[in-house]
Formats: C-alpha cells, sequence, structure tokens
C-alpha cells in the first residue's frame, strides 16, 4: 500500500534542490525564447517603419525607395563604381543603371572618371542636396536623440553591437541567397 513516508521523492509538495534548479532553467529557457520572440518581432515592426518613412521621403523627393537605399549605400562606402553599387545593393547591374540616372538627374550624385583607371566610372554622392533629405529625416532624428537619452553608456554599447551583429547577419543571409539565384 502507498504511503507518503514511503515516497521515494520525499515530502509531497516540497520539490529537491536538482528539481528546483530544472524548474527555474525551464523556466529561464522560456523566458529567453519570450524575449528572443519579443526582439523580432520588433526588428520585423522596425524594418516595415523605416520602410515607411523612406517611402514617404521618396515621395517627397521624387525618389524610389531603393534609390534612397542605394544613395546611402553611395555616401557610406562610396565612392563606388555601378557594379560595386549592384554587388553592395543585391541588384542586378541594369537596375544600377537607371537608379543611377534617377539619383544623378535629381542631382543626387555624379558620375565621374576614376581617376587611377579613366575607363572605369565612380558614383559619388552629392552633399549639396543633403539638407532636403536631413530636413526629411529630422523628426525621426530627434526621436532618436530622446531614446538614446534614456540609456547609460554602456547599455548604448551593448544596444550598437547587437544591431552591428544584426545587420552583418542580414548582410551574410542576403549573400547566400544571392549566391543561390
Amino acid at each position: 500500500m502507498y504511503s507518503r513516508s514511503s515516497d521515494p521523492g520525499g515530502t509531497p509538495g516540497r520539490r529537491s534542490p536538482a528539481e528546483t534548479e530544472t524548474d527555474a532553467g525551464v523556466e529561464a529557457a522560456r523566458r529567453r525564447r519570450r524575449l528572443a520572440a519579443a526582439i523580432g518581432k520588433s526588428l520585423r515592426e522596425l524594418a516595415i517603419q523605416l520602410s515607411l518613412l523612406n517611402h514617404q521621403i521618396g515621395a517627397r523627393l521624387e525618389l524610389q525607395d531603393v534609390d534612397i537605399d542605394c544613395l546611402d549605400l553611395i555616401d557610406r562606402l562610396g565612392p563606388l563604381s555601378p557594379s560595386g553599387l549592384a554587388r553592395q545593393a543585391g541588384l542586378h547591374p541594369a537596375t544600377i543603371t537607371g537608379i543611377l540616372d534617377r539619383l544623378e538627374s535629381g542631382g543626387w550624385v555624379v558620375r565621374e572618371r576614376d581617376q587611377s583607371d579613366r575607363r572605369a566610372v565612380l558614383v559619388r554622392a552629392q552633399r549639396d542636396r543633403y539638407p532636403d533629405l536631413m530636413r526629411l529625416y529630422a523628426g525621426m532624428n530627434r526621436s532618436m536623440n530622446e531614446i538614446y537619452a534614456g540609456y547609460e553608456e554602456s547599455e548604448l554599447e551593448v544596444i550598437a553591437d547587437f544591431l552591428q551583429r544584426t545587420a552583418n547577419a542580414g548582410r551574410g543571409a542576403t549573400d547566400a541567397l544571392s549566391d543561390n539565384r
């Protein structure tokens, strides 16, 4: 006959230290999965909101979303050759021609001969148009500055590291898909 005193697990309702530790580990793993899911959801929402912002800004500047992306690449990494821009943007070189035509006609970029190889062309950003762009991003920049103010420097370092690693992961995933065409 079963009795509580003969239960090898000990006193009912009491958990052994090993069981308590296991439960804590399981709960910690659940919390981590929930946090990871929340971060993933927030990153998707951020991507959508930034895409919508870029779309609105592009419409005001008579640029397509991809034009703004390429302009940003040229600004950050340039000057770039058209083929280099195509690689960085993950776009076909023929697509880049149309994008550069729009950016050049709007005064956003200039195509120049490469001084080290006169046969090659480099694309440079025209900085005199940037005040127009910065004016349109001013609201977002103000909001971001307010958000930064709520974090300690060490927290901002962690956030910056996370975002850089996330961007690198995105680049890696994009490159892998581009290689599999």
